[in-house]
């Protein structure tokens, strides 16, 4: 019989679904006694209801959009020490979701759980302590668990002690986690997981000229994630008025009324630059391969896609909580410029276009730290743990 592996995902951005997509992938391609290894993805939220999966995916993106630093209060909240890792296992959401998780894996029997999102592993943890294995008296057990960080740092509801292996972003995100009591043997610094597939691209002249954007030109790609969070309206306007050659593409994502507000606001105006606004797109490979600088916020996904393309980063804006702490990975990691009061938009990217050196700098830091082979890394894992 074939050994099977549930990743709990959640539909809180893009991030976890993509990563949970890309281990899948690498997952099924393992054998064990002859067997391949079978895998499904569940999005943890909508085992509890409907309701309760909008109330919180399109929380999250509300809060992203429009009221950032609430976001960014409650995120440092949760993970101050005054909140114990222990209290998020006994409050109403995380019992209902643990019911829920309980009847699932009963039916499923998986024989390994992976979770990219911390709600439904603070759930499992809770199962796991009642019932951390198989006996005579109980033929319900919680199987061994994986918690894949999707971004590059430890928030502490990703920590919880049932926890068979962690699956960190980087060395210094291992050390977080070790500073916070976490068992050294525990982690692995894979990285963050991304498809294969990512990492095959078009010619970049190819992917320009049909963008309508020069193939030979400096081109600086504008974006705020898969929902358009951030102040993409101003930083577009802080780039038009740059006095350098260069052009400009837009990804505002789903959200299509900031794409129309965008266009409205060009025809108004005289602009000496070539730009490109695109909506939701899934040509996001080529196109990081295609540009020559990134201006956006640091999403976990995001930073990683931009750190396997070798591809700076500005960062203007961000989501208070775990992207502010990606910021801070990347610049202290020499792999992102942040913009300040007076370091704008407008002087690093003119000192960029003007000395090649500084952008070769920043490239040969990010060669430095990226991690190509994670999800194959993890699918070696859960290989080795199952076929012991």
């Amino acid at each position: 019989m074939s050994k099977k592996v549930v990743i709990m995902s959640a539909s809180t951005g893009g991030g976890h679904n993509r990563a949970a997509k890309a281990m899948k992938d690498e997952i099924e391609k393992k054998c064990i006694d002859g067997e391949h290894i079978t895998c499904e993805i569940v999005d943890s939220l909508k085992l509890i209801n409907t309701t309760m999966d909008k109330i919180i995916s399109s929380g999250y993106e509300k809060s992203a959009k429009y009221t950032p630093k609430a976001w960014g209060g409650v995120y440092k909240m949760s993970d101050a020490n005054i909140v114990s890792k222990h209290e998020y296992k006994g409050n109403l959401f995380n019992t209902i979701l643990a019911s829920k998780l309980k009847k699932l894996l009963k039916e499923s029997k998986p024989d390994l759980i992976i979770g990219t999102h911390p709600f439904p592993m603070i759930a499992l943890s809770t199962l796991k302590k009642k019932y951390p294995y198989r006996n005579a008296f109980n033929s319900f057990f919680v199987p061994p668990l994986i918690s894949v960080l999707t971004d590059y740092t430890a928030h502490s509801t990703y920590i919880q002690d049932e926890i068979d292996y962690y699956i960190a972003g980087d060395e210094y995100v291992k050390e977080v986690l070790i500073s916070e009591g976490v068992d050294e043997d525990k982690i692995k610094a894979y990285g963050i997981p991304v498809e294969k597939s990512f990492l095959e691209h078009r010619e970049k002249n190819v992917v320009l000229e049909e963008l309508g954007l020069a193939p030979d030109k400096f081109t600086v790609l504008l974006m705020g994630g898969s929902f358009g969070a951030g102040n993409i309206k101003d930083t577009l306007k802080e780039l038009l008025n740059i006095d350098r050659d260069f052009q400009i593409l837009v990804i505002t994502g789903r959200n299509e009324s900031l794409k129309e507000k965008l266009e409205k606001s060009l025809e108004k105006h005289n602009i000496d630059k070539n730009i490109c606004i695109l909506g939701f797109t899934q040509n996001m490979n080529d196109i990081l391969s295609a540009v020559d600088i990134i201006v956006s916020k640091p999403g976990g996904l995001t930073t990683t896609e931009c750190l396997l393309k070798e591809l700076p980063m500005i960062i203007p804006y961000y989501i208070p909580g775990q992207e502010e702490e990606n910021m801070d990975f990347l610049s202290n990691c020499g792999a992102a410029l942040r913009t300040s009061k007076k370091f704008t938009i407008s002087v690093l990217l003119k000192v960029l276009i003007d000395n090649p050196e500084r952008m070769q700098l920043l490239k040969n830091n990010i060669k430095s730290i990226k991690k190509q082979n994670t999800a194959e890394d993890i699918a070696n894992l859960v290989s080795n743990i199952l076929g012991c």
